[in-house]
């Protein structure tokens, strides 16, 4: 009987250090990554990304691809990328994710965390050539309502602006480019508080495919 007590309890003491051992190896992976794509674009714009944060160590069920309504009312968009959010969360059993997005969906990603008060989900925000000032461009397309949006000065840019641009712990950054060609003024990108990247010369859908951008953005992620 005391050999048998003394083999349990060393039994369990093993099955406590291996349970133990799981867990740092766990805590201590990349976040789940949350791509958020622009104006008329989807989720075919992030497979050279993805292929990027594969090769930095992600795995493909780390990495996640939000679609929405280009043409719709971006307030609604924001709420769909806060559920979404959730539903990555739920799935992955993250606490928090990281967001990589591209030009209007700068402008999604930070009504979600400012507005909708997302940030505290949201460890590092990337924002790629991201409208988060506007962009004159925008007046070609002002039949719909996320043109209108879009433009410098509408009221939803005020809203996501107005104060900390850069609200909660969340860490943000920024690439932006003066050959960028869509977002006028170039320099819409940047973000008070954020670190913001200054690419010499990438067009506005080059930055999509670039090797060096988004391989700085994957360390950028997992840091």
């Amino acid at each position: 009987m005391r050999r048998l007590l003394g083999s349990l309890i060393a039994l369990c003491a093993a099955l406590a250090a291996f349970g133990s051992g799981l867990a740092p190896a766990h805590a201590a992976g990349p976040r789940p990554v949350v791509f958020v794509h622009g104006y008329t674009g989807s989720a075919s714009n992030w497979v050279t990304a993805m292929s990027v944060f594969r090769a930095a160590g992600y795995s493909s069920d780390q990495l996640f691809a939000y679609e929405y309504n280009s043409y719709g009312d971006n307030t609604q968009n924001a709420a769909g990328l806060a559920s979404y959010v959730n539903q990555v969360k739920s799935r992955t059993g993250a606490s928090q994710v990281d967001i990589v997005n591209h030009s209007m969906g700068g402008l999604v990603s930070q009504y979600y965390l400012k507005v909708l008060n997302g940030n505290s989900n949201v460890a590092h925000l990337a924002s790629i050539a991201g409208a988060n000032h506007g962009t004159t461009f925008a007046s070609a397309c002002t039949i719909y309502a996320t043109c209108r949006q879009m433009l410098p000065g509408s009221s939803f840019i005020r809203q996501i602006t107005a104060g900390d641009e850069t609200p909660g712990s969340t860490q943000y950054a920024t690439w932006y480019s003066p050959c960028d060609g869509i977002i006028i003024p170039y320099t819409s990108t940047r973000l008070t508080g954020a670190n913001n990247h200054y690419v010499a010369c990438q067009t506005h859908i080059g930055f999509l495919a670039d090797p060096l951008v988004l391989g700085a953005i994957a360390q950028f992620t997992k840091g």
